[in-house]
């Protein structure tokens, strides 16, 4: 049996969040964590009293290694690491690098163990995020493993892996389309004599609410027409979005965002 059941290497922001996620789920003594910056992994200690180690050590010693670290990041990252690598005949790896295909991870790391591709969103850190997530040679034992320890960040989805960025640009993007139209919203109301605090917290949660109805009901345009009363208020809001091209905006910074990720390929 591996010392640690995870260890983390890389512990920004996202890291970070699934590490204190996993952490709700897992025994916090059996994770290990490193990052360059040691206040990062010091923190992380001290409020929930994971292991820090050295990456070589994390590798060896853990049963999932969980790569946190940038995708420009990773060649620097791994290659150093193939030694480790080879010392673990039980090592599974989860990775969150945008862009990086499993089949990179596993040439940088010179390994053919099982990979779980994973893409987060922030509002894992509030347990409502989206995990989207494609395994390669993953047995089922791991893969419950897996599921278990992450769900304290909110919905997983398996995808295929040739899937991943599209579905990514939506849900690893989409927080930050949402913020945006949020704060036009509460800009709107404010514009009109409102307290600008109290509009954001009323943009929020109304976009909530809403969102639960579609979680429900599944039908975006159904939910749409049944707000909209013939020559009421809402329909008239409406109108303005669709002669303002809202929808096809939204549509386009899918695509961008999923464009700017093929680049990154490259």
């Amino acid at each position: 049996m591996k010392k640690y059941s995870f260890g983390f290497i890389g512990c920004g922001h996202m890291g970070a969040t699934l590490v204190n996620a996993v952490a709700k789920i897992v025994n916090p003594a059996t994770i290990a964590v490193c990052d360059r910056d040691e206040r990062k992994t010091e923190a992380l200690a001290k409020t929930l009293g994971v292991a820090v180690t050295t990456a070589e050590e994390l590798v060896k010693n853990s049963k999932f290694v969980v790569l946190g670290v940038k995708p420009q990041n990773m060649e620097e990252t791994l290659i150093p690491l193939r030694a480790a690598f080879a010392e673990n005949d039980e090592v599974s790896v989860i990775t969150m690098a945008a862009g990086v295909e499993i089949t990179k991870i596993r040439a940088l790391a010179n390994g053919d163990f099982p990979v779980v591709r994973i893409m987060p969103n922030t509002p894992c850190e509030v347990g409502e995020g989206t995990i989207l997530y494609a395994l390669s040679n993953v047995g089922e034992k791991e893969k419950t493993i897996f599921e278990k320890a992450f769900s304290a960040c909110g919905l997983l989805v398996p995808v295929k892996e040739e899937e991943i960025d599209a579905a990514g640009a939506l849900s690893g993007c989409g927080p930050a389309f949402f913020y945006l139209y949020a704060q036009g919203l509460a800009d709107g109301a404010a514009a009109l004599g409102m307290d600008g605090k109290t509009a954001v917290t009323l943009a929020a949660q109304t976009m909530l609410g809403a969102a639960k109805m579609l979680l429900k009901h599944g039908d975006a345009q159904k939910l749409c027409e049944e707000v909209c009363s013939p020559g009421g208020t809402t329909i008239e809001g409406v109108k303005t979005l669709r002669e303002q091209g809202v929808p096809a905006a939204a549509k386009a910074a899918v695509n961008a965002s999923f464009e700017r990720t093929l680049q990154l390929k490259k």
